[in-house]
């Protein structure tokens, strides 16, 4: 398959590109969000994406001022990310599942002058916003209360944007100006700002998306993954944006029975989800005879390597093909995949056309076929740089090639077979987890002396956190003990993270030095 040929004029604005284009072409009365019972066309989305666009203006916001997006996914995370774009202003949309510390890191270092945030989320940042520095506005959807009153010094983002133009011409951005952020993690689980462009997110639909799962405007999207991460921003918005499709957002926790009922009641014909989540459904007993997920003619995963035993018990079960991928928050989307007609259980696939691979060795020097190498990808849709992040920028960012972190073998028919991580760090449900973040944060119980966290395999072959756990003088292991420990975890920090078993152990295996084998554990 060769990849398409993909021309973008040099003044260009993805704003325009993806929310205007579609009412400029007739297509403005379709629908491009259903939300609950609310749905939106494509002229309603940009009404709004102009009405924010305006409203920024309003408070001063200058092409290149960062914009801080802190919503649950819904019609106002979409109009806000459009409408700051579309004025040449920098969206960065953050993890939602985080605690109030995370996001006075994520608004001080990217010294963002506005943020929009939802009322349930409000909580965790009024517990931190005398640590702000930057943000001169906070913007709010809902009702927020301070000591049970209104907030007063708030904006009502209903309000904020009611009194705001509808009308708006895009910022006259280029192609390679700074459309957006996207935080990601590394092996020091220090958050890092990828930079993104105007032109990725064309690459990503033209390249993956329209060949790979053959995307059109008929197609209705469903993710699990939320629009703050760049596998769930490409799968229920910038994809569908791209062609005119509609997508499903579902604002809740993406727990199993939530999953088959928004499938069943609003029929979509694609649905993105990660290993973890297609393992939990599949638990659930009778789920095909409860829901009907005809409508689907695809499913996609990715965050994580899909077992194969998943992939047959879910093809088995409700008779849908999962293509399983790898992809990256810095290249933005799926680079290795498998296809429909082509599909390889456990497996990642291979490489998508438009991008390239290579499996080098430490020195950077190619490895033979089926030896372990490590994955490095080139393609148009990687991100331009790390924020602030110049060391890790040179370390990760090798001219065109992009240091992925992961270890992969490829046979002879050019099929990439995923072997592990290169650093310590674990990815959960698809969602990177420091395993020094747990650790630092067992440590502040008063019972924890050490602590060490590593991924084990459970029983469908997901990594999970496992925790081994050195206790103070005076303290002894027990079932409640564990259960404290892990309450304790979910208390302080995102709960995903908690470690799944805590084994006691009288001593960490460690250098000369001091640190951490954590290879010693593993094995």
């Amino acid at each position: 398959m060769e990849a398409p040929r993909i021309a973008i004029p040099e003044q260009y604005n993805a704003a325009a590109d993806f929310v205007d284009r579609h009412v400029a072409e007739g297509r403005g009365d379709k629908p491009a969000l259903i939300c609950g019972d609310r749905r939106f066309t494509y002229r309603q989305v940009q009404e709004m994406a102009n009405r924010v666009g305006n409203a920024l203006l309003a408070l001063g916001v200058e092409m290149e001022q960062r914009v801080l997006i802190l919503c649950l996914d819904g019609p106002e995370w979409v109009a806000s990310f459009w409408g700051a774009m579309k004025i040449g202003a920098v969206p960065v949309p953050v993890n939602t599942m985080m605690r109030g510390a995370d996001y006075a890191y994520f608004l001080n270092d990217s010294r963002a002058a506005v943020l929009v945030v939802s009322d349930a989320l409000w909580p965790e940042v009024e517990r931190i916003r005398g640590e702000l520095k930057f943000v001169r506005h906070i913007v709010v959807a809902g009702k927020p209360t301070h000591a049970g009153k209104p907030a007063g010094d708030l904006i009502a983002f209903e309000e904020w944007t009611a009194k705001a133009s509808p009308d708006l011409a895009a910022a006259p951005t280029s192609k390679d100006d700074a459309a957006f952020w996207l935080y990601s993690s590394g092996s020091t689980g220090f958050p890092k700002g990828a930079v993104h462009l105007h032109h990725d997110i064309v690459y990503t639909t033209d390249l993956y998306a329209r060949p790979t799962l053959g995307i059109t405007e008929r197609d209705v999207t469903f993710s699990a993954a939320k629009l703050f991460f760049a596998y769930g921003l490409g799968n229920n918005l910038t994809f569908p944006f791209r062609v005119g499709a509609t997508a499903v957002l579902y604002p809740g926790r993406p727990l199993p029975d939530a999953m088959f009922e928004t499938i069943h009641t609003y029929r979509p014909t694609i649905f993105f989800g990660v290993p973890t989540l297609y393992a939990a459904m599949l638990q659930i007993p009778d789920a095909e005879k409860k829901w009907d997920l005809s409508c689907l003619r695809l499913c996609v995963s990715a965050g994580e390597a899909l077992p194969a035993e998943l992939l047959k018990r879910w093809k088995d079960r409700f008779g849908t093909d999962i293509l399983d991928g790898i992809g990256s928050t810095e290249v933005l989307h799926i680079f290795i995949s498998n296809r429909q007609g082509d599909i390889k259980p456990g497996c990642s696939g291979k490489i998508v056309p438009g991008y390239e691979a290579r499996l080098v060795d430490e020195a950077g020097v190619d490895v033979p076929e089926g030896e372990v190498g490590n994955l490095w990808i080139k393609g148009d849709s990687t991100a331009a740089c790390y924020w602030n992040k110049h060391e890790r920028t040179k370390q990760t960012m090798l001219g065109d090639w992009i240091v992925t972190g992961d270890k992969y073998t490829r046979d002879a028919a050019g099929y990439f077979y995923y072997c592990g991580r290169s650093d310590d760090m674990l990815k959960v449900g698809g969602i990177w987890v420091s395993p020094f973040e747990v650790e630092s944060t067992l440590i502040g119980h008063a019972a924890v002396l050490e602590a060490a966290v590593v991924g084990v395999e459970d029983t469908d072959k997901l990594v999970k956190p496992k925790a081994y756990v050195v206790l103070k003088a005076g303290h002894s292991p027990s079932p409640a003990l564990e259960a404290d420990l892990k309450h304790f975890v979910k208390d302080k920090i995102a709960p995903y993270k908690y470690p799944r078993w805590i084994e006691f152990v009288p001593e960490l295996p460690k250098t000369a030095t001091g640190k951490i084998q954590r290879f010693k554990l593993r094995a």
